[in-house]
């Protein structure tokens, strides 16, 4: 584990845990996101409500904290948990990428599965799922029992947000996704089209809400980002990309292994 700078710009560095990159941060811009992963996790949150306007976001997963800390420049006064049960990595960040004061994100040292489950109902407004035990999402937060619970700790209007990593013909992928359209109305998902044609194992972000997602509105923004990507409306991901039967937790699984390499994380 370590703190890598980046030798172009002197206030910014990634966070390195066993070989993946896991987050990148710039102290002086925390609007500078370098993962384009990120970058569409951002373009959903700012479509969201009212732009500039707070909100009450919880983060299961933590690393370097890039996207709380895009959330504290661009939303002030955004009330946020982090959910991040690795102590030593909070310690690190705190101690080397330390957040801005009155900043509004609370770091608390449990796991994403009882960190919701401790939660009331209707408490958050934004849900970002981006939970990695090395490069693999954890298998208890992507069952049916965990996306109930989330959807239940989730105000009806409330977004969403899950990083996943797959690839084709994305079995991992389709049975989470089914999962998700099981606890919740409407479903969206992004990727790079390279991922999404099969050509590479990438990060698929997925979208959920109980209300209409603004699918026109972020697919013109994939058109005009950095990293071009695409958007799938709730009728294309039912019939391209869930599955029969959810995970649940008698049967969950990890995500895949990147093969032969590391993906990048938040």
């Amino acid at each position: 584990m370590e703190i890598v700078p980046d030798r172009d710009r002197p206030s910014a560095s990634t966070l390195r845990i066993d070989g993946t990159e896991q987050s990148y941060v710039d102290l002086d811009d925390p609007t500078r996101l370098e993962f384009d992963y990120v970058q569409r996790m951002a373009d959903a949150i700012d479509g969201h409500g009212v732009a500039g306007e707070p909100l009450r976001c919880v983060h299961v997963g933590g690393a370097g904290m890039t996207l709380p800390r895009y959330v504290a420049a661009t939303r002030p006064r955004s009330a946020q948990i982090v959910l991040e049960p690795d102590e030593e990595v909070t310690a690190l960040v705190r101690d080397q990428l330390p957040l801005p004061r009155h900043s509004g994100i609370k770091v608390r040292p449990v796991d994403g599965r009882s960190g919701i489950a401790a939660m009331r109902d209707d408490f958050a407004d934004v849900v970002v799922l981006d939970a990695f035990d090395g490069d693999r999402v954890p298998a208890d937060l992507t069952t049916s029992e965990f996306f109930v619970d989330l959807a239940r700790a989730t105000v009806p209007a409330g977004l969403v947000l899950l990083n996943l990593a797959d690839h084709a013909p994305f079995p991992y992928l389709r049975r989470a996704v089914r999962g998700v359209c099981d606890s919740f109305a409407h479903v969206m998902l992004s990727a790079e089209p390279a991922t999404l044609k099969g050509r590479r194992f990438g990060n698929v972000l997925v979208m959920a809400s109980q209300h209409e997602l603004p699918w026109q509105a972020l697919a013109r923004r994939a058109a005009s980002s950095p990293f071009p990507y695409r958007v799938l409306p709730y009728r294309e991901v039912v019939e391209r990309f869930a599955a029969k039967r959810p995970f649940t937790d008698a049967d969950a699984e990890q995500s895949p292994a990147r093969p032969g390499g590391h993906l990048h994380f938040g």
